[in-house]
């Protein structure tokens, strides 16, 4: 296994007469987003903000170099319900990324370590069927870098094959935000196809706990989580990774 390079700056001390520490690592994550503000013209959508953000703050504070892309560029628009006065401050920080992100086409993405896609309901209309990120999900899978992706980002992954053909899911222990937590929620009227039923088509061994259990799936370099509440342990998971 390559060794990680780490630099560490000390910092002057806070209030709390703390030692402050910054770490830089040689280390790229590419995380892939949408462009997706509307399931129709009454709900409105996009990516989940705390898949974004804790995942987000995880790899800035490990040292990762982070570029942020979507489909189009431009604004990746935040699903209104994702907000919530308890949400730590810091989660707000994050969405100036999200608000001005790089047109995917325009990536040099053979450059990166690993590429991880945050979810929502947003990414279900615009990831599956878009012909670059299949490009670079098949990249990642090939290189065997690290392909991670949470809650609804898995479908990101559902058009991504290995050169004899077959699904890289197949064969593969996946999770993702489940048709129990679909119904639950009322969105499974509203999607084009309900993901997990998608992943178990395509020959993946579907992993599912309890309605919105922390659970993190690492099969080999693929990592996948079940839904919002597995955001920090899906992040953890691709920091031990690399």
């Amino acid at each position: 296994m390559a060794m990680k390079k780490i630099f560490v700056f000390i910092y002057p001390k806070n209030s709390n007469d703390m030692d402050k520490e910054f770490f830089m690592s040689d280390k790229s994550i590419l995380i892939i987003t949408t462009n997706t503000s509307k399931v129709n013209e009454e709900i409105s959508t996009g990516v989940w903000l705390e898949e974004f953000a804790v995942p987000y703050l995880v790899f800035r504070d490990t040292g990762y170099d982070i570029t942020v892309a979507s489909p189009l560029g431009g604004i990746s628009p935040v699903d209104e319900k994702s907000y919530s006065c308890s949400n730590p401050e810091e989660w707000d920080t994050t969405k100036k990324f999200l608000d001005n992100t790089v047109r995917l086409s325009t990536v040099n993405y053979t450059e990166f370590d690993c590429v991880y896609f945050p979810g929502g309901h947003g990414p279900m209309f615009d990831l599956p069927q878009n012909e670059m990120v299949r490009e670079v999900v098949e990249y990642f899978y090939r290189e065997n870098k690290v392909v991670a992706a949470v809650c609804h980002g898995p479908c990101a992954l559902l058009s991504a094959k290995k050169g004899n053909g077959e699904s890289i899911l197949k064969g593969k222990r996946v999770t993702s935000f489940t048709n129990r937590e679909e119904n639950i929620v009322k969105m499974d009227e509203f999607m084009p196809f309900l993901l997990q039923s998608r992943i178990e088509e395509l020959g993946a061994e579907f992993e599912e706990e309890t309605p919105w259990s922390e659970h993190v799936e690492v099969d080999g370099n693929l990592i996948t989580g079940q839904n919002q509440n597995s955001a920090l342990l899906i992040a953890e998971a691709v920091v031990d990774k690399l």
